[in-house]
């Protein structure tokens, strides 16, 4: 290269025989300090750098896609929690149950004749053809054996035909309505007990109170907590427990019923002890108790994604060290330390933005609609708009912030002592 084809600055540093002035970096006069103050990285430059270290790299994206993967799963699980009891109540529906039992439906008991004398005594209850939208049922949880499983705790409901009417979200997805020793359970129940689906499908014989039950029939409720229900003939129900009683009644109202009819008259029937909640207020009311569930969730989410950011300085650190040279060098040539930090910075963003896309990927195909038991039954995982959303800005945001303090440190350096490094 001809001499007047290098720069002055750069021309003298090369001449120089002393080692210790050619480290000695380069005085630019203050225009070209302010030129070279604005000036990015190539764009390219932080690409090249990804595949110049591949297991580096590599291990760098893995680390960052478990740890997006792991987000994903515990915001899928609050969602899928929270969508279960949202689409349990229906706004029209209301529930009579014990006074004083709280959310305890299954320690509820109520006359057998209620189910009679609240479509006598009280206007507004949905009707057609002349039969009105009142479901009594006893509930319980018992212990419940499937095939060669252990006995596990299931959830169990005595219902009569006219339970298809007020809960309008059921539907059968195999099978018939259940006749004398049958039962019809929901999609969820295999996960409920720990049973595989062979062994609980229709025709398949599962056991309860003493009794063996055959399976008649399979139903699917929107995602409802009834999925994770076994349904029997309310009279074989009574009769297997030897109960005569109910444990509460749902009733649908027209839409120009009045829930404060229904009210009232749970309380002018002081000898019944009944009151009346709305459906959607029985599961609001759940959701509330389980808001310390979903708070450890969250807990859980931000230790996962506080040991990620540890997890991606350790990495960034050990990438940023080994090349303290190479940066002494873009500050030597001219660059600035801002620009050098954007260029750390805009590696570790595209890689984080391509581990939380693999994440959700995966996340979406593999964890989304899986099943999993809880105390209120089983429902399933939901990865959504909201959650993808929260994983990937967990995941950029690791990349974001775990590029700072590596190039901080890096950049803290002498340029003559990061020229010598080794």
């Amino acid at each position: 290269m001809a001499e007047q084809q290098i720069p002055a600055p750069l021309l003298a540093v090369f001449r120089t025989n002393n080692p210790a002035e050619f480290c000695l970096p380069i005085r630019l006069n203050y225009s070209s300090q302010m030129t070279m103050f604005f000036r990015p990285l190539p764009w390219e430059y932080p690409i090249r750098n990804l595949f110049r270290r591949p297991l580096r790299t590599s291990l760098t994206f893995l680390g960052l896609t478990t740890v997006v993967v792991l987000v994903l799963v515990v915001v899928g699980f609050i969602r899928g929690l929270e969508r279960s009891l949202a689409v349990s109540g229906d706004q029209q529906t209301a529930i009579i149950f014990s006074l004083g039992m709280g959310e305890n439906l299954e320690y509820s008991s109520i006359p057998m004749r209620t189910s009679d004398l609240v479509p006598a005594s009280v206007a507004g209850i949905q009707e057609r053809f002349g039969q009105k939208y009142v479901s009594p049922e006893l509930y319980l949880g018992t212990e419940v054996t499937a095939g060669d499983q252990a006995p596990s705790m299931g959830l169990v409901r005595g219902v009569t035909p006219d339970v298809l009417l007020v809960r309008s979200l059921v539907e059968f997805e195999e099978g018939d309505w259940p006749r004398s020793g049958e039962v019809m359970i929901g999609k969820m129940v295999a996960t409920k007990l720990g049973a595989s689906g062979s062994e609980v499908g229709v025709g398949q014989t599962i056991r309860f109170e003493d009794r063996d039950w055959r399976i008649s029939g399979l139903f699917s409720a929107g995602g409802a907590a009834f999925e994770s229900e076994i349904w029997c003939r309310l009279d074989e129900m009574q009769q297997a427990m030897k109960r005569q009683d109910l444990s509460l009644v749902a009733v649908t109202l027209a839409p120009d019923g009045d829930f404060a009819d229904l009210n009232l008259f749970c309380k002018e029937r002081l000898d019944l002890e009944l009151q009346a909640v709305r459906e959607v207020d029985y599961y609001a009311s759940l959701q509330k108790d389980y808001g310390p569930v979903r708070w450890l969730a969250w807990l859980v989410v931000c230790l996962v994604s506080g040991a990620g950011v540890f997890a991606g300085l350790n990495t960034m650190y050990g990438s940023v060290v080994g090349r303290i040279p190479e940066l002494a060098t873009l500050q030597t040539i001219g660059f600035a330390r801002r620009a050098i930090v954007i260029g750390l910075i805009q590696e570790g963003v595209l890689l984080s933005a391509g581990a939380s896309l693999l994440a959700a990927l995966i996340a979406l195909v593999f964890v989304n609609e899986a099943a999993v038991r809880f105390t209120m039954g089983a429902f399933a995982l939901r990865i959504d708009s909201v959650a993808v959303l929260i994983g990937c800005t967990v995941g950029i945001s690791l990349g974001f912030f775990g590029a700072l303090p590596p190039a901080y440190r890096a950049l803290r350096m002498p340029i003559v002592d990061g020229l010598k490094a080794v």
